[in-house]
């Protein structure tokens, strides 16, 4: 499978964003997408993009601002039984006033080095935790990329709520805070949700050829398919209602190919080729 390439529809897409008149603050793009759909690939190369028209761009993960390992375990412990809460991925796994302080900074556009956490997937086990060392990012910044699976997802009236999901649905309102710094917000949406399993799977199998720390491909379906409720639950309401006006939909296929892109200005819902 190959990962997602910034396309001329989505790389035109933030340059505009960036480019028009706003306030002293960096411009901060959303990107959401199914785990091991491409998003980090796409940011990264976005950053690339960006930097080779004059713009200095940055790009965070909200797996980044994750629970400490301790924090983690009194979760789990306050929720025994819970599985989306037994360990790190769903909403109330974050430190969310830890990953607000940081995009506030990196939007700000004060010179100077922003501390930005970093999360050590391998410790403890697999179960993870945060690293003790941060990455220094030199702002200012034009452009401020944070990606994450959920990101976008709103908390569900909780009479419509499927029961499983209840106790992490509860802390989706606190995400808003990340939702009101968005200026733009690119989804990517898997054309069919079978393939989630198959992208994480892939993008395993990657880690492992690359000599990384990985899941076996049975463990990475068992990871996987815990998050696949929350995809049918809060996907179809963020398509319904980006969180912010200036949006772009991308359609993903099982190669993580770029089947179609659509997105806010025209009538249509900005239907565009993906090269468009």
């Amino acid at each position: 499978m190959r990962p997602v390439d910034p396309p001329p529809a989505i790389t035109r897409f933030c340059l505009d964003g960036a480019l028009a008149p706003r306030a002293s603050r960096a411009h901060v793009i959303g990107v959401s997408g199914p785990q091991g759909g491409g998003k980090s690939t796409l940011t990264a190369r976005l950053v690339a993009a960006l930097g080779s028209a004059g713009l200095r761009a940055a790009t965070v993960s909200i797996d980044d601002f994750y629970l400490t390992h301790a924090e983690q375990r009194d979760l789990a412990a306050r929720h025994p039984g819970d599985r989306c809460l037994e360990h790190r991925g769903y909403p109330g796994t974050h430190d969310v006033a830890l990953g607000d302080r940081v995009l506030g900074a990196l939007a700000s556009q004060r010179t100077g080095s922003v501390a930005v956490p970093s999360y050590d997937k391998s410790a403890h086990g697999g179960r993870g935790d945060r690293a003790s060392a941060e990455v220094l990012v030199e702002a200012p910044l034009d452009v401020v990329l944070v990606e994450g699976w959920m990101l976008g997802f709103r908390a569900l009236p909780r009479d419509e709520c499927p029961l499983p999901l209840r106790a992490s649905n509860d802390h989706l309102p606190a995400y808003e805070r990340w939702h009101a710094r968005l200026d733009a917000f690119v989804h990517l949406v898997a054309g069919d949700p079978a393939w989630i399993v198959d992208y994480r799977v892939d993008a395993e199998r990657a880690r492992r050829a690359a000599g990384q720390p990985a899941l076996s491909d049975d463990e990475a379906r068992d990871y996987i398919e815990r998050f696949l409720p929350a995809y049918e639950a809060y996907v179809p309401p963020l398509v319904a209602a980006p969180p912010c006006a200036r949006w772009l939909r991308v359609t993903i296929g099982p190669d993580r190919g770029i089947g179609s892109i659509v997105g806010s200005g025209s009538d249509d819902g900005g239907g565009r080729s993906a090269g468009g």
